[in-house]
């Protein structure tokens, strides 16, 4: 992946990405739980919205990179809302033939669907404004994370980030030792990218290997490691996380009192 396709889909530069990485993955956690419990399609919309326009004004985020960024997202939320809507028993709303529609199956869909987007949005904001050398750092700090597990994750991390250039690298070495086709370009069927998959596997074993030993022979995880860049958490932050709790505490109270909220009773009605 190049710099250019990366930079896309990160803001480094933002007022998010400034924010302390431990603090965002809690509120993700939080917020994500808390939509396991709602189940009607109006209160994760309002959600949805309020959390798409504060992230796309924190985070700057081309037009593109935040559509791309969804497409998982919609996929897996119009799967889950077509089979609600088409499988679970209620009043119908619509039939043809074996196909009915009912208003729970909308209902439950819709609500079901709605949730997976606004979790997709808080994801696509995490990661375009959280660096993964800021965040494990972070958790090592901040969450008490161990120096095995950090350090660990860190390595892994960083052979990820080079598998591009390793697959390029393998690419080029059989390039230049493959035989032409007749019309004298270079083979580019199934066989030769598995042949270039089966590299790239061998060579990511081997320096997965040499880095287990090295981390090992360090004695990693046997005595407290000092940390040389530390990962601040001030007062923003913690103000950042109130007001992400309080806009999701009024939007659930000003659902429940406008009577929009449903619990799991909406899947047995």
């Amino acid at each position: 992946m190049s710099a250019a396709t990366t930079s896309a889909f990160t803001a480094s530069g933002s007022v998010l990405a400034r924010r302390n990485p431990t603090v965002k993955l809690a509120l993700l956690f939080v917020v994500s739980l808390a939509m396991v419990f709602v189940f009607d399609p109006v209160t994760p919309a309002i959600l949805y919205a309020v959390a798409l326009a504060t992230i796309q004004a924190s985070t700057r985020l081309p037009v593109r990179a935040m559509a791309l960024g969804h497409v998982p997202f919609v996929a897996f939320g119009l799967g889950i809302f077509l089979v609600n809507a088409l499988s679970r028993p209620g009043q119908i709303l619509w039939e043809s033939g074996p196909v009915r529609v009912t208003v729970e199956g909308l209902s439950v869909g819709g609500s079901l669907a709605l949730r997976t987007l606004v979790i997709g949005i808080l994801a696509i904001g995490f990661v375009a404004s959280t660096d993964g050398v800021a965040l494990m750092g972070s958790l090592h700090q901040h969450a008490r994370l161990g120096s095995r597990v950090t350090y660990a994750v860190l390595a892994g991390y960083r052979m990820l980030q080079e598998m591009p250039r390793e697959w390029q690298t393998i690419r080029q070495a059989h390039a230049v030792r493959a035989r032409l086709r007749p019309d004298g370009t270079l083979p580019r069927g199934l066989s030769a990218y598995r042949r270039a998959a089966f590299a790239l596997l061998v060579v990511s074993v081997r320096k997965g290997e040499r880095m287990a030993q090295s981390l090992e022979s360090r004695g990693l995880g046997l005595s407290p490691r000092t940390t040389w860049r530390r990962i601040p958490l001030n007062s923003t932050d913690w103000l950042m996380a109130a007001a992400v709790l309080a806009v999701l505490g009024g939007i659930l109270t000003l659902s429940h009192v406008l009577g929009f909220l449903e619990g799991y009773d909406a899947l047995f009605s």
